[in-house]
C-alpha cells in the first residue's frame, strides 16, 4: 500500500488521472520568413499548392509523434491511450478540428488531439513520463532519417537512365513532398523539446529535476500556453530552435551525398 501511495503521490506531478499531451504544431520555420505576416497568401492557387505539398508530411509527422507517445506509455504499463483508440497510424484519430483549422488559417501554429496518459500505471512515474515525453520527438527524428533514404532512392531514379516524362511528372512533386516531410518532422521534434508547457520538453525537464523542483514548476503550468504564444510572437522560439533545426537537417541531408 505504501508503494502504491508513493506512486500516486509522484503521479500528482503530472496531474494525476488523465495527463494529456497537447501537442502544438509550429510551421513558421517551414513556410515563412516573416513571423509578423500571419494572414494567408491571397494567391489561392499558390496556397493550395503549398497545402498539397506540406499536408502529407504534416499528417505523417503528427501521426508518428502521437502514436509513439501512446505506445511508449502502453509498453510501460499504461493502457489509457490504447483504450482511447490512439494506438493507430490513422491520422484522423490524432487530428484536432480546431487545431487543424488554426494551422490552415495562420499557416503558423496549430495543435493535435491530446494523448491521454495515466502515470499511476507506471512503476516509476517521473522516469517513465520522461520516456513517454521523449518518444514523440525521437519518432519524428527517426521518421526524418527514413525519409532522407526515400529521397535518396528518388534522386537515384531521377538521375538514372529510366527517366521519362511520366517519371518526371510524378517524381518532381514527390521529391518536394518528402523534402517538406523531412523538415516538418525535424521542426516538430525540436520545437516540442522546448521546456515550456504544454510541450514535451516541459515533462522531460520535470523528469530530470529533483522532485521538489518539479513540484515548484507546477506553478507555471496554468500559464504555459500563454507563455508559449508570447515566445512565438516575439521571435524567441525562432531564435531557440533555428540553430538545432538547421544543424540536424544539414547532418541528415549529408546522407544524400
Amino acid at each position: 500500500m505504501e508503494r502504491v501511495s508513493q506512486r500516486e503521490h509522484l503521479a500528482d506531478l503530472f496531474h494525476g488521472r488523465n495527463y494529456s499531451y497537447i501537442h502544438v504544431i509550429y510551421t513558421e520555420p517551414i513556410l515563412r520568413s516573416h513571423p509578423t505576416d500571419l494572414m494567408p497568401d491571397l494567391n489561392i492557387i499558390e496556397s493550395l499548392r503549398e497545402l498539397v505539398l506540406i499536408a502529407p508530411g504534416f499528417l505523417l509527422a503528427i501521426t508518428v509523434h502521437e502514436f509513439t507517445h501512446g505506445y511508449v506509455a502502453y509498453k510501460l504499463g499504461d493502457p489509457t491511450a490504447k483504450m482511447a483508440g490512439r494506438l493507430t497510424f490513422n491520422p484522423i484519430s490524432h487530428l484536432d478540428l480546431v487545431g487543424t483549422l488554426a494551422l490552415v488559417l495562420t499557416r503558423m501554429i496549430g495543435w493535435a488531439k491530446p494523448v491521454p496518459v495515466d502515470p499511476r500505471y507506471f512503476k516509476k512515474p517521473l522516469r517513465d513520463m520522461l520516456w513517454v515525453s521523449l518518444g514523440g520527438p525521437a519518432a519524428n527524428i527517426v521518421t526524418a532519417i527514413i525519409l532522407v533514404f526515400v529521397l535518396k532512392i528518388i534522386s537515384v531514379i531521377a538521375l538514372s537512365g529510366y527517366r521519362s516524362q511520366t517519371t518526371d511528372f510524378f517524381l518532381g512533386p514527390l521529391f518536394l513532398i518528402i523534402r517538406f516531410g523531412i523538415r516538418i518532422n525535424i521542426v516538430l521534434a525540436v520545437f516540442n523539446l522546448i521546456p515550456v508547457p504544454p510541450l514535451d520538453g516541459f515533462s522531460v525537464l520535470k523528469g530530470l529535476l529533483p522532485r521538489d523542483f518539479a513540484y515548484k514548476l507546477e506553478a507555471i503550468e496554468p500559464y504555459g500556453f500563454m507563455l508559449l504564444l508570447a515566445l512565438l510572437f516575439t521571435g524567441v522560439v525562432n531564435f531557440l530552435i533555428a540553430p538545432p533545426i538547421v544543424a540536424v537537417e544539414s547532418m541528415l541531408l549529408k546522407l544524400l551525398r
